[in-house]
């Protein structure tokens, strides 16, 4: 069974969505038991995909047996560059689905056998994404990713959830077009869809990547995975799709999808394209990191003006995804900055899991939706609050939680290639969520300042009791309930586990990326 590992890692979700349809619509008991269970299948043929990968080495695997050669088969690969992303996003979708249980009679009941069967074809596409080896088959999966994505969108109630999701459908249809476009392209010139094929091709002849149709494949794929990922300025769509979406969708949406494309990037890059050609072009890259370093700056500005707590969450989303590509493509000569990419992406997945888990527990069971509103939190949800925090140290930062380890290698990236104008960016960008956490902790626990509560605590309803302070009257403890707050507590546990095991992940990314080029050149 072991060597079916990869196909079960898929199959396990898409079984699960089958299962719902099939049952699920009848008795809605089905629906989170089938949730459940499909993906801690996922989560234990990811960990144990990673422990082959990591005893000896990347594992390549064909559907229904037919391999490559013979132009037909489906090719998933798992290496150490991806091996730990599996992990993180069944992780993260377990999270998710415990937090989404909600009692039985709660209104909107009927859509719940939906809700879980878009939940599981969005794990089945964040899964492919991830392991598929095959350019096109990641368009086909990115394409399960976005429908399954608008579903949980527009599957709120408010008129805004589909508003936010039909912008999101057509941004996402642009970019999911400019990749198929890069594709094209790429099997016109060469005549292989195949990720390792396509390296070799170009690899044995090097003047292919100077042609016209390389270059505008290159490019084309890129415009699209920026899309998908919402560097700015192509993030329009992502503020409304993840702050308007019900806190269940916004879970598991929040987390993954961006870090997911941010992900493929850096596979076309690693796998495709190769990196030492593209660090050779200097002028390339640069342009590159200058796009981040706006992305960075953009995004910590939009996060200093919202009252929203998701939107200011959905802003820093926005500067991170620019952290990341700035990494990606910093080209220092020990690799340092695509090694804190990667490094990034799993701990900003948590970081992010963790925010939107606490913000959609104070929106449903404190009705907490703009900043002000915070008052008094400490007192009202302490553990829960307490998770919060750790997300909030960990995004700007302070060890020793993954977020400072991995800042500090995408910094040493930006040192050692000389890229100082990133490493100011990034740099300001962490003293910018320093002080909007801060703020927020402030209001948490010691309430709002006195003149803003007095002025709307006179002539205004907007907040009702949560405008007044613990000076004024007393504070009820409301915890959430423990389905919704043992996730919350987990994800910052794992936020500290993380940078604490820095070490040997790193190293094992490190590896990973020396192993895959030898593959990719030599196989």
């Amino acid at each position: 069974m072991s060597e079916h590992f990869p196909a079960l890692i898929l199959l396990a979700p898409l079984f699960g969505a089958l299962v719902i349809g099939l049952f699920g619509l009848r008795d809605h008991r089905v629906c989170l038991p089938a949730t459940l269970s499909a993906l801690a299948v996922s989560l234990f043929a990811a960990i144990a995909l990673a422990r082959q990968v990591a005893t000896g080495g990347p594992v390549d695997y064909f559907m229904a047996g037919w391999e490559e050669p013979l132009g037909i088969g489906i090719q998933l690969r798992a290496d150490a560059i991806n091996s730990l992303l599996l992990i993180v996003i069944a992780v993260v979708s377990l999270l998710a689905a415990v937090f989404t249980i909600r009692p039985a009679g709660e209104r909107d009941t009927e859509k719940t056998p939906y809700f879980y069967i878009l939940f599981l074809l969005l794990a089945v596409g964040l899964f492919g994404i991830t392991i598929a080896g095959d350019a096109f088959n990641v368009f086909v999966l990115i394409e399960v990713t976005a429908l399954s994505s608008y579903g949980l969108v527009a599957i709120g109630s408010s008129k805004r959830c589909k508003v936010a999701a039909f912008h999101y459908l057509i941004m996402g249809t642009v970019g999911a077009s400019f990749y198929l476009l890069g594709v094209g392209y790429l099997y016109l010139k060469l005549g292989s869809l195949n990720m390792q094929d396509i390296h070799r091709i170009l690899d044995a002849d090097g003047t292919l990547h100077d042609t016209r149709a390389i270059r505008t494949a290159f490019v084309f794929i890129l415009v699209g995975i920026w899309t998908k990922m919402a560097l700015f300025p192509l993030h329009g769509w992502l503020p409304n799709a993840y702050s308007y979406s019900p806190s269940g969708s916004a879970a598991i949406l929040a987390p993954l999808v961006t870090k997911v494309s941010v992900y493929v990037m850096v596979r076309m890059m690693v796998s495709v394209f190769g990196l030492d050609r593209l660090e050779m072009n200097v002028d390339w890259g640069h342009l590159v990191v200058w796009l981040a370093v706006i992305a960075i700056v953009a995004g910590s500005m939009m996060a200093l003006a919202q009252r929203e707590v998701k939107k200011m969450l959905c802003c820093l989303i926005i500067a991170e995804v620019g952290y990341m590509v700035g990494g990606a493509w910093l080209g220092d000569p020990g690799r340092w900055g695509i090694t804190g990419t990667l490094y990034h992406i799993l701990a900003d997945a948590l970081m992010t899991s963790c925010l939107f888990l606490a913000a959609g527990a104070f929106a449903k069971w404190l009705g907490v939706v703009k900043l002000d509103d915070l008052s008094g939190l400490f007192r009202k949800m302490p553990l829960a609050a307490t998770g919060f925090v750790i997300g909030g140290l960990a995004i700007i930062g302070v060890p020793p939680t993954c977020g400072f380890y991995s800042k500090f290698y995408l910094i040493r990236g930006g040192i050692e290639s000389g890229q100082w104008f990133y490493v100011a960016a990034l740099i300001g960008s962490s003293l910018v969520n320093a002080v909007l956490f801060f703020r927020i902790f402030e209001i948490a626990y010691f309430g709002k300042n006195p003149v803003a509560s007095h002025a709307h605590g006179h002539g205004s309803d907007d907040h009702g009791p949560h405008d007044h302070t613990h000076d004024e009257a007393p504070v009820v403890r409301r915890e959430p309930p423990l389905h919704a707050l043992v996730p919350v507590l987990i994800a910052a546990a794992l936020l500290v586990l993380l940078g604490i095991f820095n070490g040997p992940i790193v190293e094992f990314i490190r590896t990973g990326l020396i192993e895959t080029a030898k593959v990719v050149s030599n196989g």
